[in-house]
């Protein structure tokens, strides 16, 4: 009996090495011959009762035909392994079987790292071309991979997919004829392709695409496109052509090129290396230029549209004999025997020696340059960002020029003045009108207070400035603003309050929000405040007196006269935003004045016309300047006291110019109805020059009785400008 069950055992492991699963494997029971594997459980039980091989179609498709080894010396090394097996199976398993008296065990226990790599190998082919054998293909040894025993009905199947768990995730591979369990990734992964989703998790669907094809020139091939297979195959056409060229040589129909006969002697130059002309002794001599070939205008006989008419003949008079494009008259004569003697020969002959002997030369050594390099390297607009390029806003209400906005610090409300009489506050990001303030002139500056922790408001309009308390704000802040306002009450009486007046607004004009009125001897044209907020500077442009500027001090309702000559006729002056500097700019000039030592400490040349305004940089090292001549001059303090650059983008005269407070932006306001934005980045480094690039020009005013956009201002956090012009509106650009 021992030796029955061994060499049925030996027969059972040989038919179950050759299953294509690649880690299952039958093991040997102690002395009832029963069989672990489920598949072939059925089979082997058969063959032990009956003692011979069954005849049913699942053991020709199971390989039993063929499991005979090579020769039946392996069959017996076998069988004695398989009784080793058993032994040791028996004792370290013990009782773990079933009840049909089969062996459970995990099948991935005695598996090794040669057994891992069953593969079939019969490449991308149909698997029906398989039906009828009993394998499926071959391994990586050239072995059979036998298809396994299927033997379920269509009950057993419906119970497995009842009990089974894994059921619904059981795929079966065609090509190793084994059923696979699915994996939580494997199964995500066909979930998202049949959403119609990127098998990649981390893929990113919406990446900006690269536009390969654009207009810049690019150092190397998008395509790296092989040579095609005629580049290195010789050409039958070329082949053609010369082999019809060797025959037509062979044959004399093509002669080769005739020798030059020398016979005649060779003559040389004994002097060709010795040069004593003039050339020689002056090494930088330029021959004289010849004279040009006479034209058609120098014919005795001109075609028409060659001769003067009589309005050219009477231009050609008037003009100076050095301006006139011909040097005579072009006149026309039947034949040239009627052509009379060149009355102006002797002095052409003269006046061509005169050339000749007084006209200097000089050999300019010539440089080609390609025009691209003369260009500077600018960065794109796009990586400068963020800056204003649409309009978003437009601020209607006005009936007449606004001369000049401006932003509160907090960037909630903009105040504009206008020439209809009126003050409006308007809500920046609804564009709503809050309050019409009427102030019974037409406005010429208006200027919030930068100070955050009040609410003010100068207004310039004729001789008045006048200070607005609008109700727009915080009880807090409104309360600090009225503190600010009485603190003259506490302060000692002066007995000299100034060159200005100072009064208080009282009745219908304190319930619209006015609060203080300074009366100034002529007619104000801008304001400037200080940063701390309590000092207010004004200008009044006037050659005939030399009270043209004025600084007020509010807690005090003191007003001085700082200068006691003004060198010029004042344009617009300005605070320095951190040291004691007040910056003045005359029609040509800006002087930089330290209130601290009161002296001039710097003098700037505009090299312009006619200064029209001026903004300081918030970090103080740097001035903007814009003209009525259509420049904006760059001012670098630390380098010079001419223009850094020059910028010449307006078409008419520049009216304003703005810096933004946070981000390195500056704008420039023209009567051409434009708003040009420029970036302009200020570097720590003294050795490094400031970057300016002209990045948008906005567009939206409607220019009106040659009057364009006459105000320009920035946000105070945002990188938004607005802009007022002739067209009696104020627009918002974002």
């Amino acid at each position: 009996m021992e030796d029955t069950r061994r060499s049925d055992n030996v027969d059972a492991t040989e038919v179950l090495q050759r299953t294509p699963k690649k880690k299952e494997k039958t093991k040997r029971v102690a002395d009832d011959g029963e069989y672990d594997d489920e598949i072939f459980s059925i089979h082997v039980c058969d063959k032990e009762e009956d003692g011979e091989e069954s005849g049913s179609a699942e053991s020709v498709f199971s390989g039993l035909e063929d499991s005979g080894s090579d020769s039946e010396e392996e069959e017996e090394e076998e069988g004695g392994d398989g009784s080793d097996k058993d032994e040791d199976d028996e004792v370290e398993q013990g009782d773990s079987r079933d009840d049909g008296g089969c062996q459970k065990k995990e099948e991935y226990d005695l598996d090794s790292s040669d057994e891992e790599d069953i593969r079939n190998t019969v490449g991308n082919i149909p698997m029906e071309w398989y039906k009828d054998f009993p394998h499926v293909g071959y391994n990586l040894d050239g072995k059979k991979i036998y298809k396994p025993i299927r033997s379920k009905d269509e009950l057993e199947q419906f119970l497995d997919k009842m009990e089974n768990p894994d059921y619904w995730r059981t795929v079966h591979d065609k090509r190793t004829g084994s059923d696979i369990v699915l994996s939580d990734e494997q199964v995500e992964l066909v979930k998202r392709l049949q959403r119609g989703q990127f098998g990649d998790v981390n893929f990113d669907e919406f990446q900006p695409s690269v536009d390969f094809f654009t207009k810049d020139v690019m150092l190397h091939p998008v395509t790296n496109r092989p040579a095609d297979k005629r580049s290195f195959i010789p050409s039958l056409v070329e082949k053609d052509k010369v082999s019809k060229l060797v025959h037509a040589i062979k044959m004399g129909w093509i002669k080769p090129r005739r020798a030059r006969d020398d016979g005649g002697g060779r003559y040389y130059d004994l002097w060709s290396n010795e040069d004593s002309s003039l050339a020689a002794q002056h090494r930088m001599h330029l021959p004289a230029p010849k004279i040009p070939l006479p034209g058609h205008h120098e014919s005795y006989n001109p075609p028409p549209e060659y001769l003067f008419t009589e309005e050219e003949r009477a231009l050609w008079e008037q003009q100076d004999p050095a301006d006139r494009k011909l040097p005579f008259v072009p006149v026309k004569f039947s034949s040239l025997r009627r052509v009379p003697a060149f009355p102006r020969f002797i002095h052409e002959r003269f006046e061509r020696c005169l050339d000749l002997y007084l006209c200097p030369r000089q050999r300019k050594m010539r440089v080609d340059v390609d025009p691209e390099d003369l260009i500077p390297k600018l960065p794109k607009p796009k990586d400068l960002r963020p800056f204003p390029t649409t309009q978003s806003l437009v601020y209607r209400g006005h009936g007449g020029l606004v001369r000049s906005i401006s932003v509160s610090p907090s960037g909630q409300w903009l105040a504009s003045g206008s020439d209809d009489g009126s003050v409006r506050f308007w809500e920046v990001s609804s564009s709503r009108c809050v309050q019409v303030v009427p102030v019974g002139g037409a406005v010429k500056c208006v200027r919030w207070n930068p100070n955050p922790c009040v609410c003010l408001l100068a207004v310039a309009l004729d001789s008045l400035v006048l200070i607005v308390s609008p109700p727009l704000a915080e009880r807090q802040v409104l309360l600090s603003s009225e503190r600010l306002l009485a603190a003259h009450r506490e302060a000692e009486p002066a007995e000299n309050a100034g060159p200005a007046g100072w009064s208080d607004a009282e009745g219908e004009e304190r319930r619209l929000g006015l609060r203080l009125k300074i009366r100034h001897p002529k007619a104000v044209k801008q304001l400037a405040w200080h940063a701390k907020g309590d000092y207010l500077a004004s200008v009044m442009p006037d050659h005939s007196s030399h009270q043209q500027v004025f600084v007020h001090q509010l807690s005090t309702r003191r007003s001085q006269n700082p200068f006691r000559r003004n060198k010029g006729l004042v344009q617009c002056v300005s605070f320095h935003p951190v040291r004691p500097y007040f910056f003045v700019a005359t029609q040509r000039n800006v002087r930089i004045y330290n209130l601290a030592k009161q002296e001039m400490t710097k003098k700037l040349q505009a090299n312009s016309k006619w200064i029209s305004s001026m903004a300081v940089h918030p970090g103080g090292d740097h001035v903007i300047c814009g003209s009525y001549d259509c420049r904006l001059g760059w001012f670098d303090l630390d380098l010079s006291t001419k223009p850094y650059k020059m910028l010449r983008h307006h078409k008419k005269a520049v009216r304003a110019v703005a810096y933004h407070r946070l981000y390195p932006l500056f704008a420039s306001a023209s009567d051409d109805g434009s708003v040009i934005v420029c970036h302009g980045t200020v570097y720590n480094d003294l050795l490094q020059n400031p970057l300016i690039v002209p990045v948008k020009v906005l567009k939206g005013h409607m220019v009106t009785h040659e009057l364009g956009v006459l105000d320009v201002t920035f946000h105070p956090t945002q990188p938004w400008v607005f802009s007022s012009g002739a067209d009696s509106t104020v627009r918002l650009f974002t």
